[in-house]
């Protein structure tokens, strides 16, 4: 990969990393309800998960994918699916020490296994794949997926600090009910591109 080829793909790596979608709205929401070392564990999932998904797809699972008939149409109903059942239960999130009745944090494994159900990091794989490892290598796969692991970890803890730095004007049971509603409507929209997306 030549240097010029590298600064893109950073640049890439970050934007998509940074900007919003169903992983920084959770974790924003997790930075509200549970705390910035709570949500730990869901900021290493999904930046090792999405990059363990990068390194899979350039090795060929997307053209596996696409060969199975109806592969594509089973993940978006899943994702959908899945993502509908996040958004009730952000909405339904307790205060921070009022228990455990309104949920708990993403652990490392479900924050990676999301990764497969998210459109938008199955829109930046798949992106980052065609144009920054059109070869496939093996090692050209790995650089990539190290790039996104190493961008996306900073770029995740910032909207979780966010969550976290908010949460005292939301201790109000008002306010951050409204939050957590506000938090699951913006998820179910994130969904718009699941439905245009074609694997």
């Amino acid at each position: 990969m030549t240097y010029d080829l590298f600064l893109a793909l950073l640049g890439f790596a970050f934007v998509t990393s940074v900007t919003p979608g169903p992983n920084n709205m959770m974790l924003l929401a997790s930075g509200v309800n549970f705390g910035v070392r709570r949500t730990v564990p869901h900021m290493l999932g999904i930046s090792l998960g999405h990059a363990l998904m990068v390194f899979l797809l350039g090795l060929g699972v997307a053209g596996a994918m696409r060969a199975v008939p109806y592969a594509g149409t089973g993940l978006k109903v899943a994702s959908v699916a899945y993502m509908l059942w996040l958004a009730w239960k952000i909405s339904r999130a307790a205060a921070p020490g009022e228990g455990r009745a309104g949920g708990k944090p993403f652990t490392f494994l479900q924050a990676a296994a999301f990764q497969w159900m998210n459109p938008k990091a199955w829109a930046m794989a798949l992106g980052a794949v065609a144009a920054y490892a059109p070869g496939g290598g093996v090692a050209e796969m790995a650089l990539v997926a190290a790039v996104f692991a190493s961008v996306n970890l900073p770029s995740v803890t910032v909207w979780a600090a966010a969550g976290q730095g908010v949460r005292r004007w939301l201790e109000g049971p008002e306010r951050l009910r409204a939050f957590n509603w506000t938090m699951a409507g913006l998820l179910v929209l994130s969904l718009w591109p699941v439905v245009t997306m074609k694997f």
